[in-house]
């Protein structure tokens, strides 16, 4: 990877939408070499997929919670057997596996706080191998989905 491939990460980072013509200038090629740098980023798993980015609230999720998630047994098919099943969560924004205790992190949004217990408790502290769920409330989002610095 180079420059001109970091440069057209940078602009697809804060672009997702830019057209092929529109990245070629910006980072100051011809269309067919540009194309084909893309091109190579995205086979490699560089550039992994493209999205949306939506507002939480404008959908109704304005209710935000970090959980520590602290697991029965660090076995492999206990720890196998819940990020399965956390993946099936779509409030779970984030999921991330953290050395020592507690043993997950989770992200996740409801629509507000009834919603978010009703998740607790008939979703959440019922995955597998979970001993126990500890939460904080998110109260700001400072920095979010920042690109990744190049």
């Amino acid at each position: 990877m180079d420059d001109i491939d970091r440069q057209i990460l940078a602009e697809l980072q804060q672009d997702g939408r830019l057209t092929l013509t529109e990245l070629a200038e910006r980072v100051r090629l011809s269309v067919s070499p540009c194309h084909r740098r893309l091109r190579a980023l995205e086979r490699s798993g560089v550039v992994s997929g493209y999205r949306a980015h939506l507002d939480a609230g404008s959908v109704g999720l304005t209710f935000e919670a970090l959980l520590f998630v602290t697991m029965q047994s660090a076995t492999r098919d206990t720890l196998e057997a819940f990020e399965t099943a956390v993946v099936e969560v779509p409030n779970v924004l984030q999921a991330q596996r953290l050395f020592g205790d507690p043993d997950y992190l989770l992200r996740v949004v409801a629509s507000d706080l009834q919603g978010f217990q009703v998740l607790y408790d008939e979703r959440l502290s019922t995955l597998p191998g979970v001993m126990r769920l500890s939460s904080t409330l998110v109260m700001k989002s400072v920095v979010e989905d920042r690109a990744l610095p190049l």
